[in-house]
């Protein structure tokens, strides 16, 4: 590796806006975040399928699911 071209690779923290930081190392420094896996509806479980004039609907009769 040549030297003097790569940038520096330092400690720095994620922080994200519910409250969870984390700790790594990042080129750019401290991270803030607007969601994270701590946070995330899909990561949680607290996901929902929105429906939307009836696509969901119509992908079940289409393919006979039930």
């Amino acid at each position: 590796m040549k030297t003097g071209i790569h940038p520096n690779y330092v400690s720095s923290k994620i922080k994200c806006a519910c409250g969870a930081v984390y700790d790594t190392r990042a080129t750019t420094g401290d991270i803030t975040v607007e969601i994270c896996s701590a946070c995330h509806p899909f990561f949680t479980g607290k996901s929902k399928i929105l429906d939307t004039a009836g696509r969901v609907e119509k992908f079940k009769k289409k393919y006979k699911m039930k």
